[in-house]
């Protein structure tokens, strides 16, 4: 930032972000540890860091001349990091983005002017539909592209081996004791790691890293194992980047998707810093491998804050997303649903030899229009008002005969421990469901929209309060 505070264009704003302390999620360790808000950048990530590093090498090489076009394969930071560069220079811009991406970030990057296409998440690196390949395709066949290839840039860990490592060793007395952060490229912790390696080799580098991804196993195995699907997005590969560099890196800490969601909740509730899945990550990965007291007592950590929480705003920010993808806090199951029904009992049943005139009298006691039809502890069937009425219409005896008569096809069965995030997604296509006991082989209730919408009106209320 040039003297006196006033920047001759956006890029000069890249870089110096402060330092807060953490002081509520730490509760109960004996450090000092410290956030840097990498968010505070101005596209918002630590991103904004790399990209002027790759296009000044890029035009210096004559790779990225006036008029052309950048192309580039990214989770939604790196593109914006790059679009700034765009605006400035008057570069195009083409982004390819995985569709586990959120829509606030493929909006962001059209919000910039670039062109966003979408490849399908899951698919291997070397896959042509894959977002490296696309992107790769894409940088031949567009006249004039150039394809910075974040992945394999060395201008990516050397931009944060010039800026990031050298701010926190600035701005950290000589109590500094460990970096942690998030890796996917590998630059930013690689880039810090080698300074300090460098400098001060006795701060612990320290890499967190999401379950699922490739990278912590081969950090310790030096064995390429096959990634599996998680939900928290930009931290984490599917393949080992050669911007990552293993010898500037001394631990690896792995956290799950729900870890790193509620701690991003924690820090914006508790800390008043709005920030990404990756953030919650990188402090869930601090508190979890601070707990082990690695470190001396009163030593300092700095632990980086990657992005915003705005691009997340249609995900972990929902509750209603966090429900459905199964990562509400533990204890709230199909259990606790039944428990808490009102108005009516939990499993209202008829048997096969059940009268259907008395069925129906019982369907309208209890104000429902479906129940199970139970033999013993077998789901044989339910019973339907609407397909009773119709039936009875046509055919008056109907109603004198047995429920086997009318039998309607038998409702799902969950078991009684299934999460509440479960529960709605497949209540979004079942009517209702039978929910048993699997200590006792029982049915113990029946669960409609109406319970789900019950419940979640209850913990709305009891978070606003």
């Amino acid at each position: 930032m040039p003297a006196g505070g006033r920047a001759e264009s956006i890029l000069d704003l890249v870089g110096n972000t402060p330092l807060v302390p953490l002081r509520r999620v730490t509760v109960g360790l004996p450090y000092r540890v410290l956030a840097k808000l990498e968010y505070l950048n101005p596209g918002g990530s630590v991103k904004d860091r790399i990209g002027a590093s790759m296009i000044d090498e890029a035009e210096r090489k004559g790779l990225l001349r006036p008029g052309g076009t950048i192309v580039e394969a990214t989770s939604g930071n790196t593109g914006v990091g790059l679009a700034l560069i765009a605006a400035v220079r008057g570069y195009r811009c083409v982004f390819v983005i995985p569709d586990k991406m959120s829509s606030e970030k493929i909006r962001l990057l059209r919000a910039y002017g670039a062109r966003v296409i979408v490849t399908p998440s899951q698919l291997p690196p070397d896959h042509p539909m894959s977002h490296y390949s696309t992107a790769r395709r894409l940088a031949r066949e567009i006249p004039g592209a150039y394809y910075p290839n974040q992945y394999e840039n060395p201008g990516n860990p050397e931009a944060h081996y010039r800026s990031t490592g050298p701010e926190i060793d600035r701005e950290v007395g000589s109590d500094l004791a460990a970096v942690i952060g998030t890796v996917g490229t590998g630059g930013t912790m690689s880039g810090i790691g080698r300074f300090f390696k460098e400098r001060r080799p006795t701060v612990r580098i320290v890499a967190v890293d999401p379950i699922g991804s490739v990278l912590g196993p081969y950090f310790r195995t030096h064995q390429l194992t096959k990634a599996v699907p998680y939900q928290v997005e930009g931290i984490g590969e599917d393949m080992v980047p050669k911007t990552i560099h293993f010898q500037y890196l001394d631990e690896f800490v792995e956290v799950n998707d729900r870890q790193s969601f509620h701690m991003a909740r924690r820090l914006a509730r508790e800390e008043g810093m709005f920030v990404g899945g990756s953030s919650g990550a990188a402090v869930a990965g601090a508190v979890r491998w601070l707990a082990d007291r690695p470190l001396p007592e009163g030593a300092t950590v700095v632990v980086l804050l990657p992005d915003s929480g705005d691009r997340y705003l249609s995900k972990f920010y929902s509750d209603d997303w966090m429900r459905e993808k199964g990562f509400v806090e533990a204890g709230s199951t199909a259990r606790d649903l039944i428990a808490r029904k009102r108005g009516t009992p939990p499993l209202v049943a008829a048997d096969p030899t059940t009268i259907v005139r008395d069925a129906l009298a019982l369907l309208r006691h209890h104000d429902i229009g479906q129940m199970p039809v139970i033999a013993g502890t077998t789901n044989v069937g339910s019973l339907q008002e609407d397909e009773i009425l119709r039936r009875a219409l046509a055919d008056d005896t109907v109603l004198e005969r047995t429920t086997s008569a009318v039998l309607s096809p038998p409702f799902p069965e969950i078991p009684a421990d299934t999460p509440v995030g479960e529960v709605l997604h497949r209540l979004k296509e079942e009517s209702a469901l039978l929910v048993r006991d699997p200590a006792t082989d029982t049915p113990i209730g029946i669960l409609t929209r109406h319970d789900l919408l019950g419940f979640l009106s209850e913990e709305e209320a009891s978070h606003a309060v």
